[in-house]
């Protein structure tokens, strides 16, 4: 026998399903692939893989390029092709490209082209089933084979062309009738017509869709059954007129035409054998009739009431699901075609059929001989037979798709969160899916099909709901809830559904709809995520009104709810399907449920089909307060966590890890509504919080706001100082602002940069006052955990609510207190909650005391005098910073870091959480209500007593990790022309970093100082900042490039950038805003699902501190290649075991002593000149910047008879929507759109503004110019 090879003409799973069958049969394949494929499973399975190039000055699409039948003979040609499989969709019923093949000597695996074009045209299909004896729906055309000469129209082609005929034809075969193109599947272009009156008005819509779909406009009718079943006959043809049965499914459950659940043997014809053999029989003459060769299915559709089947289409095309879990056996992948008729005949491939008739065909034969094996019924009846004394007697397989029953079955694109299937010895799922999965709106919503098999039909149906019951895939809606809904209903479980069954099934999910959006409304649960290493914590902003609504509802505290953030114009609105009792705390905004007012700080019960609106006006916006909470009992159980937590954070957790949108649907909670003698429980209003406008927050001292880094005056002002909250902040940060500059001890920040406020990197606390620059912002859930800023105060845990209250426009001050009262206040909070639900009023006189400034303690709470000197900084009430030795890189002291870290690890105290470990410190976690201050203080220093004067006898064990690097690519280039178009155009690191780089360090041209960056391994000092960004520093010190950070930062970094900022590196872990200096492109180290073999699901993060790092150089062509393998979890790095040995690297060091000394002088020389230059260009940008953007100067306007608009808050103004002399049409019309936050506010019109025209704008008001809250947006006539 001759070496055959196939070729898959197709992509995906279909193709690597086809791909693994033919190299078990013994074929040699080739794959085809777009450049999107270029890394797909089925292009790296195959012998060989084939490029679609599309032509370079065509617009096509990488779809289209798979419809290009020139192109794919041509590779069949060049690669020896001998066979090809067409899969499913794309070409594969195409007559024309069948026969293309076969022209070119390639063996097509199907029916002949002829056949294809019989069967393919429902209207001629028709015809020739009528010819073989089989009788079809009454329809246009004749219905059987004895009328084909009493045609009313005189032909039997069976098309209508025009609405006349159409209506002659349903008058004579009687209504409902259904219009259907020829040239249609997949239940698409057909209408059901119940009278005349629908035929008029549907006729002409569906022959316009079916040219738009199908390029062909021809349509028939058929009579239509309201109660009937559709129920397909597998076939297998030789092509020579022999055919064999492989039983039936029934597909009566359906849904716009699709099946969703089918079953073998039909519950109809398991009580009627006489009916199915005649349908057998039918279907078996058929497929010889037309001398069928493939797989192949016959449907049929029978009349419920009286046992009549009718012929409906032939199905020409291999209907391959993607791959398959098998259950019990989690590494097997096994690939099937009709789950269920294989399920009951064991040993049964029907791709393995098509093989080998196609191989059979390619011995110049009809096809497998009528003698063989395959060809005899008696094959197939005895596994049938096998499959039923083995307990496979049923199989039932539910399909499972992204989209909303309630809705109309919408799709519902997204992002599948979390995806486990269930395993059992009977079950088969087919599916595509895994965590992480995203559905796209471009392609069919099918996500998985689930297969079980049991003795008899209510075991498979028990079986089948019990796995339902287990399957998770939490994401956008999808549709178990609803299979479970037709699989416990009576008319299914007695096998009575027809076709119409779920026209009238009742479905109401459990689940409650957004209406509306607000300005920003995301999942939150408490404390939020504990991951650590840069991920953010996230949680509740405003922690004491988020569990106050958790209590309201009997949830516990933890559970996770909404926080909405509502203006005026921007509500949020929710539809509830079930019964669910709810409560809405926080910043006062109006509930409303049917127009009637339902009240805040209380639980209330919203009917099913409820609607609750949350909204607010410009006096309740300028109130004070910025969020508010939404609790439901019982929470979203359809959201899964997130490493850990339910939260919403940066694109991760939460519900598609974004802020929800209008048509989202949340599912609900079994217990969400009330219970028999369930209390609604009611607050007073004296335990309310209040929200002012302006806020004390009181704080602990440091880490360093002390005399090394800000005057004692400075320290001094800045705690007098009533900073203004800016509309520039967000769950990242609240950026304050003043007049009072700060008054810095230092020029500069040393080796942590050129600004006074920049530091060797370190860790952040929560609650941190960190100097970005001259600006302080306040860290919150969503801050980095690490930076090279100095932060000057933190926040205490008791105060952290506040800062979730802080609005644009407000005003606060810190408040220093000792360690001692920051737990007092944290006990009044506790208490509180307490009183809160017990509905005790008598603790509400307590709650939000503000305490009186304790004597300033010095942020420094401990210094050693052994060398290298410990610093012990507060860093709040849970944290502190350690530090070693001078504000310089040095191993040893890092060394110390990792030596003192462990030995506080091996003392197993309770109360210690964690570290954050950087490049001389490491910030110290612990639970102040488990261990006090002064007990941790005492622990770090029997800890670092313990330790040895040095550090050389220390061995760290490590990977050495290979990573591939673009230097001075495009992207980052690209990076740098967005930046200077939209943020600073001049400065001493622009146009180019890597110039800027090998001036700042002292060498001639900027391929000196590439060769440098990757000539040493890197050292991993830190993990942190953001979703665990490395912090890198070369091993060689003749390699410690330095540079100052970008001021003001990026707001745009490509995925895998190396930037420098001082003498660390770090690897952007996602496209992000950004200060460091790029100088290449590399593979990040987070892979958000977890996926590929350095990674897991839990821990998506590849590097770990004292990993060494090799950047091996590649080019941009070559860093594609492997970047699209990464993305598909395909890509491998080069791990190595190694270690750091202190005693070498100080021998090293010494041996290279002189070469280090004349290095690091040149370096700072050239520092010295870099920082005067940028000095000047800075001082010229920040001036002209100032004239550029002039505050706005607002007045009164007192016109009489004029109306106004004006700002509900501080903000800026982003877009002006109406110009002088319009009319507001609207009460929803939008007026002017504002920015605060980071988030667009649309200021509408109001209903007392309709029908009044525009006379101007508010003096000052233009589009980036700043308002006041209640400053005039609009005068109006």
């Amino acid at each position: 026998m001759p070496q055959h090879k196939l070729l898959v003409a197709n992509r995906g799973e279909i193709a690597l399903r086809i791909l693994r069958t033919a190299k078990a049969e013994g074929l040699s394949t080739v794959a085809i692939y777009t450049p999107s494929d270029a890394l797909s499973p089925h292009v790296t399975f195959a012998d060989e893989a084939v490029a679609l190039q599309p032509d370079s000055d065509s617009s096509e699409s990488e779809a289209t390029a798979y419809l290009s039948i020139p192109r794919i003979i041509s590779i069949c040609r060049s690669h020896n092709v001998t066979l090809l499989h067409p899969g499913y969709g794309f070409l594969s019923e195409n007559a024309g490209f069948a026969r293309a093949v076969r022209d070119a000597g390639v063996v097509w695996l199907g029916p002949k082209a002829q056949v294809m074009e019989v069967m393919g045209r429902k209207h001629v299909a028709r015809r020739v089933a009528r010819e073989a004896g089989v009788v079809c729906v009454p329809g246009s055309g004749a219905d059987s084979a004895a009328q084909l000469d009493f045609d009313s129209e005189g032909s039997t082609t069976g098309l209508v062309e025009d609405e006349r005929a159409a209506s002659e034809v349903a008058e004579r075969i009687g209504y409902p009738v259904m219009i259907k193109a020829s040239a249609g599947g997949g239940g698409m272009g057909m209408a059901i017509c119940e009278h005349e009156g629908d035929l008029g008005e549907l006729f002409g819509r569906v022959k316009r869709r079916a040219q738009a779909l199908f390029n062909d406009g021809s349509v028939f009718l058929e009579r239509y059954f309201p109660a009937a079943r559709h129920i397909e006959i597998q076939v297998f043809g030789n092509g020579a007129g022999d055919a064999v049965c492989l039983g039936e499914r029934e597909c009566s459950i359906q849904r716009r035409h699709q099946k969703i659940i089918e079953e073998t043997p039909s519950p109809y014809l398991d009580s009627r054998p006489e009916l199915r053999a005649r349908m057998y029989d039918a279907a078996v003459r058929l497929a010889q009739h037309v001398r069928y060769g493939s797989a192949g299915t016959v449907e049929f559709l029978v009349d419920d009431e009286r046992g009549e089947f009718f012929f409906l289409e032939m199905n020409t095309r291999i209907q391959v699901s993607p791959f398959v879990w098998f259950a019990g056996i989690p590494d097997l992948q096994l690939y099937v075609e009709h789950a269920i008729t294989e399920a009951v005949h064991p040993g049964l491939d029907l791709v393995k059929l098509m093989i080998q008739q196609g191989l059979a065909e390619a011995e110049g034969l009809p096809g497998l001989a009528a003698t063989s094996i395959e060809m005899q019924q008696s094959t197939y009846d005895a596994l049938l037979q096998e499959g039923r004394q083995s307990g496979a007697g049923w199989s039932m397989e539910a399909r499972v798709y992204a989209e909303n029953p309630a809705v109309e079955f919408r799709p519902c694109p997204g992002v599948l969160q979390y995806v486990r299937m269930p395993s059992e010895p009977w079950l088969r799922v087919d599916t595509w899916i895994s965590t992480g999965t995203k559905i796209t709106s471009f392609f069919d919503s099918l996500l998985a099909k689930i297969v079980v098999t049991a003795p008899t039909r209510l075991e498979a149906i028990s079986r089948l709901v019990s796995v339902l019951g287990d399957t998770q895939i939490q994401g956008p809606t999808n549709n178990v809830e609803y299979l479970k809904n037709i699989l416990d209903h009576e008319v299914f479980r007695s096998g009575e559904a027809t076709t119409t069954f779920l026209n009238t099934l009742e479905y109401h999910p459990r689940a409650m709809t957004v209406l509306a959006a607000s300005v920003e409304m995301t999942v939150q649960d408490f404390p939020g995520r504990d991951t650590r290493l840069g991920i953010p914590r996230s949680g509740p902003m405003d922690n004491i009104a988020f569990r106050a609504a958790n209590i309201l509802v009997d949830n516990p505290v933890e559970t996770e709810g909404l926080e909405i953030i509502v203006l005026p114009g921007a509500p949020s609105a929710f539809r509830f399907h079930v019964p669910t009792v709810v409560a809405v705390t926080g910043k006062h905004v109006s509930g409303r449920v049917g127009g009637q007012d339902v009240g805040m700080w209380r639980a209330f019960e919203i009917s099913a089909g409820g609607e609750l609106l949350i909204e607010t006006d410009a006096k309740e916006a300028r109130a004070g307060g910025w969020r508010t909470y939404l609790a439901v009992r019982g929470g979203f159980p359809g959201i899964p966590r997130y490493l850990g937590s339910k939260s919403t954070s940066m694109g991760l957790g939460g519900y598609q890890g974004r802020s929800l949108i209008v048509g989202d649907e949340l599912v609900l909670a079994k217990e969400c509504g009330s219970t028999d003698g369930m209390k609604m429980k009611t607050i007073s209003p004296s335990l309310i919080p209040s929200y002012p406008s302006h806020f004390i927050i009181h704080v602990l001292a440091g880490p360093q706001d002390d005399e090394e880094f800000v005057t004692p005056a400075g320290i001094s002002q800045f705690y007098a100082t009533r900073w203004r909250v800016s509309p520039s902040s967000n769950r990242l940060g609240i950026r304050l602002e003043s007049s009072e500059k700060i008054e810095w001890a230092r020029t500069n920040g040393g080796t942590g940069g050129s600004h006074p406020s920049n530091i060797l990197d370190n860790g952040y606390a929560i609650g941190s006052v960190n100097m970005n620059g001259d600006t302080p912002v306040l860290f919150t859930q969503e801050s980095p955990d690490m930076g090279g800023y100095l932060c000057m105060s933190t926040v205490v845990t008791a105060d952290m609510w506040k800062v979730g209250q802080l609005y644009p426009g407000c005003t606060l001050e810190f408040r220093r207190v000792s360690w001692d009262d920051a737990m007092i206040l944290l006990e009044t909070n506790t208490e509180w909650l307490q009183a809160f639900r017990d509905q005790d009023n008598s603790r509400s006189s307590e709650f939000q005391r503000t305490l009186e400034e304790v004597t300033p303690s010095h942020s420094k709470l401990f210094i050693t005098a052994r060398n290298p000197t410990m610093v012990v900084r507060q860093a709040g009430d849970s944290a502190v910073l350690i530090e070693y030795g001078d504000m310089r890189v040095d191993f040893h002291v890092r060394a110390r870091i990792h030596a003192l870290e462990t030995e506080l690890k091996d003392f197993k105290v309770d109360g210690i959480l964690a570290f954050c470990p950087c490049v001389r410190s490491t910030m110290f976690y612990y639970d102040p209500t488990i261990i006090s201050q002064a007990a941790v203080l005492a622990l770090i220093l029997k800890a670092d007593g313990m330790l040895p004067d040095s550090m050389n006898d220390m061995i760290f064990p490590g990977r050495r990790l290979t990573f591939p690097i673009v230097l001075d690519d495009q992207w980052s280039r690209e990076a740098l022309q967005r930046y200077m178009g939209s943020i600073r155009d001049k400065a001493v690191y622009l146009p180019s970093n890597v110039d800027y780089l090998a001036r700042n360090n002292g060498f001639e041209d900027k391929e000196d100082v590439l060769g440098k960056l990757v000539v040493s391994d890197w050292l991993v000092f830190g993990v942190g900042f953001y979703l665990a960004c490395p912090f890198l520093i070369p091993i060689d010190p003749r390699c410690r490039i330095v540079a100052q950070k970008m001021n003001p930062s990026r707001t745009y970094t490509p995925q895998g950038a190396v930037g420098i900022a001082g003498v660390v590196a770090a690897i952007y872990p996602i496209v992000s805003p950004g200060g460091y200096m790029l100088f290449g492109r590399t593979l990040p180290a987070w892979q958000e699902w977890g996926n590929g073999a350095d990674f897991e699901p839990e821990r998506p993060w590849l590097l770990r501190p004292f990993d060494q790092v090799k950047f091996e150089v590649v080019g941009e062509e070559e860093y594609l290649e492997i970047e699209k393998r990464f993305n598909a979890g395909q890509y491998r790095f080069k791990i190595e075991d190694t270690q750091l040995s202190m005693a070498e690297y100080s021998a090293f060091n010494a041996s290279i002593a002189d070469e280090i000394a004349q290095f690091e002088a040149r370096q700072a020389e050239s520092v010295a000149r870099e920082e005067a230059r940028e000095k000047v260009l800075l001082e010229e940008w920040e001036q002209r910047r100032k004239s550029d953007i002039k505050p706005a100067a607002f007045e009164e306007i007192h016109a009489e008879g004029s109306a106004v608009i004006t700002s509900p808050l501080l903000g800026t103004v982003w877009k002006i929507c109406l110009r002088p002399g319009d009319v507001i049409p609207s009460v929803d019309t939008t007026v002017m759109i504002l920015e605060a936050m980071k988030t667009e506010i649309p200021v509408k019109a109001g209903e007392a503004n309709v029908g009044r025209k525009v006379v101007r704008w508010g003096e000052g008001v233009r589009e980036g110019g700043r308002v006041e809250g209640g400053d005039v947006l609009v005068v109006l006539e």
